[in-house]
């Protein structure tokens, strides 16, 4: 799991409303996800975009971006890319490579765009941080209206089986000398994983939550809002989705 998480910490930090909206702005969230994988990345959006056979200089939205990362890569492959997330420490950091074709805004992913994109890239589990349902709904709503007519969309989810099936409830994970305490669970329909750690005499826990949503939610909610489910894959080599064997879930909409 990676990508927006309620947050706690025993510093005199404030507790907000939604975990996302902090603990991505932490430095620690991205010294605890620095050793992502950049190559199975870019494996990813090469097959997307050959898959979505894009125009050339096709707009592409980037939704949740972080810093940036895929925002860059496919800006490198010659598309105008706006790379948008929530995390105002985030986009700070993304814009600092934006140029003519590549641009970087804070945007709650539940409200559309005023500009139209030829695809939108919601990737890395970006979705279902949300206590309230409605606000998937908004979402995906949001998605298929900044879509232009002949537009895709493109979510990635993990396969809530396949995670559950190889959950490690406990783990320590050391990086830059920092031991983070890694405790993972399911509860009332979430997938938690709980983060302790300590640094410059701080003690801090985070909690990261993301709703257990199956294949089968994402088509009830999608047919709700009138969008239409092209197609669905279960890895970055955009090979067939097996419900107890794939690592990903990964949806094609329009």
């Amino acid at each position: 799991m990676s990508e927006q998480h309620s947050i706690h910490a025993s510093t005199n930090q404030p507790v907000t409303a939604n975990w996302f909206e902090s603990w991505f702005d932490t430095p620690y969230y991205h010294i605890l996800y620095k050793e992502r994988n950049d190559d199975e990345a870019e494996l990813l959006m090469d097959n997307l975009t050959q898959y979505l056979n894009l125009p050339e200089e096709a707009k592409i939205l980037d939704l949740a971006c972080g810093k940036g990362r895929h925002a860059i890569y496919l800006n490198s492959l010659a598309y105008d890319v706006t790379g948008a997330d929530l995390s105002e420490n985030s986009i700070a950091e993304a814009t600092k490579f934006a140029n003519e074709k590549l641009h970087f805004k804070v945007h709650d992913m539940r409200e559309p765009f005023e500009e139209k994109y030829d695809a939108i890239f919601n990737l890395f589990t970006s979705f279902g941080y949300f206590d309230d349902d409605a606000d998937n709904y908004k979402t995906l709503k949001a998605i298929h209206n900044s879509l232009t007519e002949t537009g895709f969309a493109v979510l990635d989810f993990m396969n809530v089986d396949y995670v559950l099936e190889n959950l490690v409830p406990n783990e320590v994970k050391s990086v830059d000398g920092i031991d983070f305490h890694i405790k993972r669970y399911v509860k009332d329909g979430y997938i938690f994983k709980e983060i302790n750690f300590e640094d410059q005499g701080k003690t801090f826990h985070f909690t990261e939550k993301v709703q257990a949503l199956r294949l089968e939610d994402f088509e009830q909610m999608m047919e709700k809002a009138g969008i239409f489910l092209l197609d669905f894959f279960g890895d970055y080599k955009l090979r067939k989705f097996y419900k107890s064997q794939s690592e990903r879930l990964i949806m094609i909409f329009k």
